[in-house]
């Protein structure tokens, strides 16, 4: 089986800062993927040396087979992969409804499994605030907008960085509840965020950084199997 995301010894620097330090890490078709680790570990940095945002100095990015190490992100995008970035990044003049609509696609192999009414069906909070423009949502309102706007296009890989970041209790077992969902329809994804007890309840593997290196890589029993792991590297 052709991996969708793989990338083979990946070093990436911020100017005279070497943040990625030969890192390997695989998505495969219909896998969840949880990226832990605390802040300034490389998780951001490494979804964006995937993303094209940030060109890695060392080592290989390959999507779907085809050779992708330094792209540009709509290069990225085009072959399936959506990405919610840490800080949102909707469209703020634009109404709900025209952010959903402007990303409204069909995914590579034709499939248009996400509909605008499907997406609506999805975040009912959403449906109720159509009209309203982007900057006079709530947080977790432009959360959802942003994972309802990357499931128009009808992605192979969702990229959720710092799902529930700053989300009030309510909000992101909500987000939680749409991740799970998303599992569920087939798409592949992978999910930054602090909380690792809902990350593991719905992901496959689980891939733990520090100082940009992996330091840890399993399934979600073998790591819960490993308490000093979590206290040491995530801070329980």
């Amino acid at each position: 089986m052709t991996a969708l995301l793989q990338a083979r010894g990946l070093h990436t620097h911020y100017g005279q800062s070497h943040i990625l330090r030969g890192i390997d890490f695989t998505v495969q078709p219909g896998q969840t993927i949880g990226l832990m680790g605390r802040n300034g570990m490389g998780k951001s940095t490494l979804l964006k040396s995937v993303m094209g945002i940030v060109k890695p100095s060392g080592g290989t990015v390959e999507i779907k087979g085809r050779a992708m190490t330094g792209a540009s992100p709509y290069e990225v995008a085009r072959l399936g992969i959506a990405y919610v970035p840490e800080g949102r990044g909707i469209f703020g003049n634009l109404s709900v409804r025209e952010n959903l609509v402007m990303a409204a696609r069909a995914g590579t192999r034709g499939q248009r499994e996400w509909t605008y009414e499907r997406v609506l069906e999805t975040f009912p909070r959403l449906a109720e605030r159509l009209n309203h423009g982007g900057q006079q949502l709530s947080g977790g309102e432009q959360q959802m907008l942003t994972i309802g706007r990357a499931l128009m296009t009808n992605p192979d890989l969702l990229i959720l960085d710092e799902a529930t970041e700053g989300l009030a209790p309510l909000i992101a077992r909500e987000i939680w509840r749409i991740c799970g969902l998303i599992r569920e329809s087939g798409i592949s994804s992978v999910i930054v965020d602090k909380n690792w007890k809902h990350v593991t309840q719905i992901t496959d593997r689980n891939v733990i950084l520090v100082k940009g290196e992996v330091v840890f890589e399993g399934t979600s029993a073998e790591l819960l199997a490993q308490p000093g792991l979590l206290e040491q590297h995530l801070g329980v």
